[in-house]
């Protein structure tokens, strides 16, 4: 019935620092939802908020102190031990989160002893303890559990558990109260201190020199979720903005890029660029842009310039969010604008769609007659690009497979292809499908709009009774009966679920696998 080509395998530092970026964006991610309400919170409480109110503003400091750190904390236990390894990991994150107040609070103490007059220093907020603490804590209670699995005599095992999980809970935080929180609090100080460096040269505008790049090749998660966001939630914290936030959700540059491709683009790349830009701005999934950028190396040299000029702009006008922008939609990112930041932020999007715009532009005028006559000889640049996009990624998308899809007709499934589909089928009809679940790493943007396009169908076709999902690959269970992927996600997702029938798509926006799978489910009911 379906197409289940073998996973790529690829190695290097590129596809380590991605799976680490995953890692830490499927920690960060599901944990949004929180940083949005502290920072509706801290908009409408504190003293400078739109409603000031001392008794509600009180909520402002155990949300970001202790309540966000022990989710994420729970969270990547989660992923790697479920609820056994989250509680877990929270209990060692709540010892360093104790661990660093007692550091501070001597810190300060003695910094007043010698000096009256000195500033004392806030809180150090967990969230990099917690993402070191919440897997760590998990990976290591798994482990030990293995040790006296299958060995503990019949009536035993609740109590076994249960003190097992606490005692090793306990000790992991007394590990997070010394260690880990004086490794923290170092590791924020150096980061802190050289942002503080950016900011007072001048010269935080050149990070866009490395963000921008890594955002084409997906290497922006490390340093969105391990970096940007850790200290942009400490210096919101502090000033009831950052600037950091807007570093990489600003979607002005890849408007400006899918902007110059409407006037200037040729074939498929135009065609496909107003839709594009509408996902990327309105939706906020940046990654649709990416292979347009693709297509030519060179315009990358256009994002970073616009990246740089927004960055410039916030710079001067004193410009930041509350909190993190997740996805980086315009609608996101005004949400979280502070109040004295609406000028800057829209100035910001608006001057680095504009300068992505004019360089973009100029590159593609220059280079037009070039690309008209590759286009009449039938290479097609941009369905190579989303390719090279989906390679950069590790899976296919959703969202860049709608663009392929406006690019190319969908390929015809080989002799070869259809041997491997043989299995499928025998599975398929071995088990009935009443629960379908798209997956994808961190369980968000793609496998959403994967689900919804396999819902409507289900819908229009009439077909009742089964529930399309979608989650992250870590979070599949065994009551998915049918599990959709991209082809290079097949087989982790596999491992996961392997009495699951599990189907390999290419084009997610519009793959012929949908009818497929209806079908499949009509005839399974009788209904065809």
């Amino acid at each position: 019935m379906t197409t289940t080509s073998p996973a790529q395998t690829r190695g290097g530092a590129r596809v380590a620092v991605q799976r680490f970026g995953t890692f830490l964006s499927g920690m960060i991610m599901p944990n949004i939802p929180a940083l949005i309400a502290w920072g509706i919170i801290t908009a409408f409480f504190i003293p400078v908020g739109w409603t000031p109110n001392a008794d509600l503003a009180t909520l402002v400091d155990p949300f970001i102190h202790y309540l966000l750190p022990l989710i994420i904390a729970y969270t990547g236990g989660y992923m790697i031990y479920r609820q056994r390894g989250g509680v877990v990991g929270a209990i060692a994150t709540m010892g360093a989160i104790a661990g660093s107040d007692l550091i501070i609070n001597n810190f300060n103490a003695a910094l007043l002893a010698a000096n009256p007059d000195a500033s004392e220093l806030g809180k150090v907020h967990m969230f990099i303890g917690a993402m070191i603490l919440g897997p760590l804590a998990a990976w290591t209670m798994k482990k030990l559990d293995s040790l006296w699995e299958g060995k503990i005599r019949a009536g035993f095992e609740m109590l076994v558990n249960m003190f097992s999980a606490g005692i090793w809970g306990f000790i992991m935080a007394v590990i997070g109260f010394y260690p880990v929180a004086w490794l923290v609090n170092g590791i924020m100080t150096v980061l802190s201190n050289a942002v503080n460096f950016l900011v007072d040269t001048n010269l935080l505008p050149l990070t866009s020199i490395i963000i921008e790049p890594a955002k084409v090749f997906f290497l922006n998660n490390a340093i969105n979720h391990g970096v940007l966001t850790p200290l942009g939630i400490s210096e919101s914290a502090e000033q009831g903005k950052s600037i950091l936030f807007l570093l990489e959700a600003n979607p002005g540059p890849g408007l400006g890029l899918l902007l110059a491709f409407t006037f200037f683009g040729i074939g498929a790349a135009r065609a496909s660029a107003p839709g594009a830009a509408v996902i990327q701005f309105l939706g906020g999934i940046h990654e649709v842009y990416f292979p347009y950028a693709l297509m030519k190396p060179v315009l990358i040299v256009a994002l970073i310039a616009g990246g740089m000029t927004g960055v410039t702009t916030n710079m001067l006008l004193g410009a930041g969010l509350r909190a993190p922008a997740a996805p980086g939609s315009i609608i996101a990112v005004l949400a979280q604008t502070a109040s004295d930041s609406y000028v800057g932020v829209i100035l910001s999007v608006i001057l680095s769609a504009a300068v992505t715009f004019i360089v973009a532009s100029i590159i593609l005028r220059a280079s037009r007659k070039r690309d008209l006559a590759a286009a009449e000889l039938g290479t097609d640049s941009f369905a190579a690009a989303v390719s090279q996009t989906e390679a950069n990624k590790g899976k296919k998308s959703d969202a860049l497979s709608g663009l392929r899809g406006s690019a190319t007709a969908p390929a015809a499934t080989t002799d070869a292809a259809a041997a491997a589909s043989a299995p499928a089928e025998t599975a398929v009809a071995e088990r009935e499908i009443t629960n379908v679940v798209f997956a994808c790493d961190a369980g968000m943007g793609s496998s959403a709009m994967g689900a919804s396009v396999l819902r409507n169908k289900f819908k229009k076709a009439g077909v009742e009774g089964v529930t399309v999902t979608n989650k992250a690959i870590a979070n599949l269970d065994p009551s998915a009966d049918l599990v959709i992927t991209q082809q290079q996600l097949t087989d982790r997702a596999r491992g996961v679920t392997p009495d699951s029938v599990h189907v390999s798509v290419d084009n997610f926006m519009n793959s012929p696998k949908y009818d497929e799978v209806v079908e499949m489910v009509r005839r399974q009911r009788g209904d065809a």
